[in-house]
């Protein structure tokens, strides 16, 4: 069993399953992997992977509360929108003039693609999604086997003396992959793993690596 792997048990021992990505209307879905179910839901994991850039999950539930009660959690609404309503909708994760040029410049990609499943490299081209945000958009909204690679991961590796302090996204994001997929053949749990790992280093992270100095206390440290 790699660190890695042994890293996610260790973590799905303390903390359980999470149930991500939260969906309006149904939260948390602890071990249900169906979601998302419908285009809707698929596009809410999309709006919320780019309004989550640079701010709190709990910030973005906050503007996608908004949209919803406005009824506008769907490409069209959101489309049809004054934007100047829009912005205000989406006030509370922030930058949210930047945040409305690249959630209707997502929307425009996400239109040309009528339903199907978006590759990487093409959304990394459009305006606004980086790789963090399109690994979020793969894995969450359309259940594609790509990790995601956050702050906290970043931290709790260098910590825990995985990776070096100049690591890139990409080098971080291939460390994690190749090393689950050496415990983990089969492709269903793997994406399971993937979605649940970047939950619990999440639920971890707020607690030992939000503040300096980072891992005080991490339970991490006596499993590598």
């Amino acid at each position: 069993m790699s660190k890695i792997y042994r890293i996610y048990k260790t973590l799905y021992e303390l903390y359980g399953p999470q149930g991500w990505w939260p969906i309006i209307g149904h939260g948390y879905h602890k071990l249900d992997y169906s979601f998302p179910k419908n285009q809707d839901e698929i596009f809410e994991v999309c709006l919320g992977s780019i309004l989550t850039q640079n701010t709190t999950f709990t910030s973005v539930v906050k503007s996608l509360n908004n949209l919803h009660i406005k009824g506008a959690l769907n490409v069209d609404s959101i489309e049809a929108m004054d934007i100047e309503e829009l912005k205000e909708a989406i006030k509370p994760s922030g930058y949210f003039n930047q945040k409305t040029r690249y959630i209707l410049e997502f929307i425009r990609f996400y239109k040309n693609l009528d339903g199907s499943v978006p590759t990487r490299e093409a959304l990394l081209s459009v305006i606004g999604i980086g790789e963090e945000s399109a690994d979020s958009i793969l894995l969450y909204g359309y259940s594609q086997r790509e990790f995601k690679v956050d702050a906290y991961t970043k931290r709790f590796l260098i910590e825990l003396g995985l990776i070096s302090a100049n690591a890139k996204y990409k080098d971080i994001k291939n460390l994690m992959e190749v090393s689950i997929k050496k415990s983990i053949k089969d492709d269903n749990e793997l994406l399971k793993t993937y979605q649940e790992f970047h939950a619990l280093i999440v639920a971890h992270g707020k607690r030992y690596y939000s503040k300096k100095p980072y891992g005080v206390g991490c339970v991490l440290k006596d499993v590598v």
